[in-house]
């Protein structure tokens, strides 16, 4: 979460380019009253308010639809913008045809809250975002901001171009309305020429000139989602290879597995250049078509490549497992595990009780619904495994196979999400621990901020920002459940400033040591952060699409990058380091996205949460991608490399090897009726 990292970092240069002392106040989710407009902010006038409720109530006459526009000094509880946005929505129990802008002036960020199902589509709204309501808040117009979002709603359920007549918050006159009609002109003038010259351009470059026929026949759009789906499915193949690899090695030792480990370490550094290459094609540098081709096709041949990377092994780890001949011996053992697991659930559940008492829900949100999940794992490992003992009496061992690997997978998913809870608690004392050492170092840079000359008077305004900051920190902590994580970005970000205005007074070896505590803090946080997010991707995969498994990706490589220069290069080596914290909350938040809209995709009603349905502990199976298989394509998914076996009993996607299908394709979750698109930003 980063609302409180921006506010730091914004008011902090606030101060110093104004002069002025630095406040801003993060808001919680609100309530919505009466009124359409809702300036907790204070950034508008009575005009400004007017102008936009009339607006709102041309929207409302015209097309029956509404608008409510929220502006706040930063986002809280939750700090994404979206989520905020959303939260709000869903709290206050807005329709399909009510809509949500809400806007952070000091954090910077906004977004358009809608329901999917509703008269506006979801590239309707990011056009309405990004064309009529960014350049309103970039200008710091926020009047016209919400003025231009309900003209746009207006023009899109009217269907009109969206971006016809943006609201501007006040009046023009004629001259102006003249001078606009000379540049419209000439813009369009300079557009027909482009135009031509695009058209000529493109006559000249063919983006499929040299493909192969079978490769120039598909779509640019399904060419991504092919990559997307061979992204998902090899990891998934990686993944699943690496706990068969575990299994194995538990039961013969680690020399029967140096074959296989060899297998799946060179499909993981295959993997990893396609995830580098879809992480090039989601960064905001534009791409030409045939760039997007290219990479694309690139990233479907080394998916290819390390799922057969794996498959060639695949015959041989079968041999070495021989789960079929040793499957009653599988059950007896799994039983044990199965009661030895069943054992942890309570005593996570008091250690959940007892971190809630402390750290609010965003602090905990990762690991929140572990122990249900778990308790899902082992209902379905329990129920594979009565499952097997019968296969077993009828005398049909492949059944019972597929039924022991299944159960395999869920219990070591429940081990998984429980030591998840573990993991968090002991992250979250070092988070504290990296709050007061930060603290400490800030507390340092304040007094030899104070002992400097400061004839403009500016860095007295730093000294009072980041005074402000401490002293906001160390009361969130006092009055009640807070954050640790969000608090030591606030930390950062405050650090990073008064350390722009403080590094030409440092000699170079204060320099050094400053940049090494730096480093290790950052390096603490986004070891963390990744372990974190490869706990909940690994027990919710059936869910989780491309965007976040290639976040992950990198996230693990850039935190490689800093470790291996943490002693030769700390400058460098605290950019990584960063950077992997930074990829790795994206992921988590893309991964948390998917599984939010993932029982919606699939009409799996109450699968999140308190009201499951599944006495087998099925759903939980399906989330974990144990599973899916079965629910998306029918069959048990392929016990070894890319087979498709149906066993006809709970099967699963377990085995050493690649080639595995999900049937679906990235970025497939999240359906109709709900609000997790994915838009707004930063402004």
């Amino acid at each position: 979460m980063r609302a409180r990292s921006i506010w730091g970092a914004v008011a902090l240069a606030v101060a110093v380019t104004l002069g002025i002392p630095a406040a801003a106040f993060a808001a919680e989710p609100v309530t919505l009253e009466s009124s359409r407009v809702l300036d907790d902010s204070g950034v508008l006038d009575a005009s400004g308010v007017a102008s936009i409720e009339d607006a709102v109530d041309e929207l409302r006459s015209e097309t029956g639809a509404d608008l409510w526009v929220v502006y706040v000094d930063t986002f809280e509880n939750p700090s994404d913008a979206a989520e905020w946005a959303n939260t709000t929505a869903q709290t206050n129990g807005l329709g399909p045809n009510q809509y949500l802008l809400a806007v952070a002036t000091e954090g910077r960020t906004y977004y358009l809250s809608g329901d999917s199902s509703g008269p506006v589509t979801d590239e309707q709204l990011g056009e309405i975002e990004q064309q009529l309501v960014l350049p309103q808040l970039q200008s710091d117009n926020w009047a016209g901001a919400g003025i231009a979002a309900a003209q746009g709603l207006t023009n899109a359920i009217s269907g009109e171009d969206v971006a016809s007549s943006p609201g501007d918050g006040g009046g023009v006159s004629s001259g102006t309305v003249w001078i606009v009609l000379l540049v419209i002109v000439a813009i369009a003038i300079i557009l027909v020429i482009a135009l031509m010259r695009r058209r000529k351009k493109a006559a000249a470059v063919d983006p499929r000139a040299g493909e192969p026929a079978e490769l120039a026949a598909v779509s640019t759009e399904d060419l991504g989602r092919q990559a997307g789906s061979a992204l998902i499915e090899t990891d998934d193949a990686v993944r699943t290879s690496e706990q068969e690899l575990g299994f194995a090695i538990a039961q013969y030792g680690e020399e029967s597995a140096t074959t296989f480990r060899g297998a799946i370490t060179t499909a993981k550094a295959t993997l990893s250049q396609a995830f580098t290459i879809q992480q090039r094609l989601d960064d905001a540098e534009p791409d030409t078509e045939q760039q997007v081709r290219a990479w694309n096709a690139e990233i479907i041949q080394l998916c290819t490549d390390a799922n057969a990377t794996l498959d060639q092994e695949a015959a041989a780890f079968d041999e070495l497992r021989q789960i079929e001949k040793n499957a009653p011996d599988a059950v007896v053992r799994l039983r044990t595990e199965l009661g030895r697991v069943s054992g942890r659930t309570a005593p996570a559940e008091a250690t959940l009780s007892r971190l809630s008492g402390t750290y609010s829900a965003a602090a905990l949100g990762a690991v929140a619904d572990n122990v249900a999940e778990a308790e899902e794992r082992l209902r379905f490992a329990s129920t594979g495994l009565d499952a097997a003992e019968q296969d077993l009496a009828a005398g049909d061992l492949s059944s019972a196979a597929v039924d022991i690997r299944a159960a395999e997978d869920s219990i070591e998913q429940a081990g998984i999400l429980l030591d998840a809870i573990d993991h968090a608690a002991a992250d979250l004392q070092t988070a504290e621990q990296s709050i007061r050492a930060l603290s400490t170092e800030l507390q340092n840079d304040l007094q030899l901020a104070q002992s400097q000359p400061d004839p403009e008077g500016s860095l007295a305004n730093v000294i009072g920002a980041t005074e402000g900051i401490l002293a906001e920190i160390e009361a969130d902590r006092a009055q009640g459940t807070y954050s640790p994580a969000e608090m030591v970005q606030r930390l950062q970000a405050a650090n990073a400033t008064i350390d722009s205005v403080l590094q030409h007074v440092r000699d170079a070896e204060a320099q050094k040591r400053h940049a090494e505590t730096l480093l290790g803090q950052s390096l603490s946080s986004a070891q963390a952060q990744v372990a974190a997010a490869e706990e909940y991707l690994t027990a919710r995969r059936g869910a989780v699409g491309a965007e976040a498994r290639t976040r992950l990706a990198e996230a693990g490589r850039n935190l490689v990058l800093a470790t291996q220069l943490q002693a030769s290069d700390s400058v460098s080596a605290l950019a990584y380091a960063q950077r992997a914290n930074d990829l790795a909350r994206q992921s988590m938040q893309y991964a948390q996205n998917d599984v939010s809209g993932f029982s919606n995709s699939y009409g799996l009603d109450g699968m999140m949460g308190g009201g499951r349905g599944s006495s087998d502990g099925s759903m939980g199976a399906i989330l974990g991608g144990i599973l899916i298989g079965q629910v998306l394509g029918g069959g048990g998914g392929g016990m070894f490399g890319g087979g498709g076996r149906s066993s006809g009993g709970f099967g699963g996607m377990g085995g050493f090897g690649g080639g595995r299908s999900s049937g679906r394709s990235a970025g497939s979750f999240g359906g109709s009726g709900s609000r997790s698109r994915r838009g707004g930003g930063r402004f």
